[in-house]
């Protein structure tokens, strides 16, 4: 069955990581359906009844966004904010997301070290990520604890390592 793929990403066309992504996401359309939402709500406006329909349509949704600081970009939240609305996502009548299963996919600017204890942000990823985990148990959906992420974005990456982080990705996609 089709995973969807959310991307949220201001200035996807500037991006190194998930640019590549969505490159190497769109040679398997049987397989991904992607779904940008800065690309289809330039302007914010939500079109919450489209999208609550969008994602009945999938068991698996994934959320794929750079890490702006220490969360998701603004869109992403406004779109949770507006589209997990009570009576579809959650209330006594919401059950629209129950058991489907939440991944989260992160290019990170700063090294996996940094994002320990000792290192120098002092807070692991589940730590940053634990917003979005009490999300999806809020609306009964199954969390995928572990997530993929690609560290370093900031500070110029090879083309080598972009190229396995990209095959690391999709191989994390299919195993879900």
């Amino acid at each position: 069955m089709k995973k969807l793929i959310v991307v949220t990403h201001p200035h996807l066309e500037n991006s190194i990581i998930n640019q590549r992504w969505v490159e190497e996401l769109e040679k398997y359309p049987e397989e991904f359906v992607i779904h940008q939402l800065y690309k289809e709500y330039p302007t914010a406006n939500i079109d919450i009844q489209k999208e609550q329909q969008l994602l009945e349509k999938f068991e698996t949704i994934i959320f794929q966004f750079p890490v702006y600081w220490f969360s998701s970009p603004p869109l992403l939240k406004q779109w949770t904010d507006d589209v997990y609305t009570y009576g579809w996502a959650y209330g006594s009548q919401g059950n629209k997301m129950r058991n489907k299963k939440i991944a989260i996919a992160l290019s990170v600017g700063g090294f996996q070290e940094d994002y320990t204890p000792q290192g120098r942000n002092q807070v692991t990823l589940h730590e940053l990520l634990f917003p979005f985990k009490t999300t999806a148990k809020y609306v009964h959906a199954n969390y995928i604890d572990h997530y993929y992420a690609f560290f370093g974005a900031e500070h110029q990456p090879n083309s080598q390592d972009i190229e396995q982080g990209t095959m690391d990705y999709i191989h994390y996609l299919r195993s879900l």
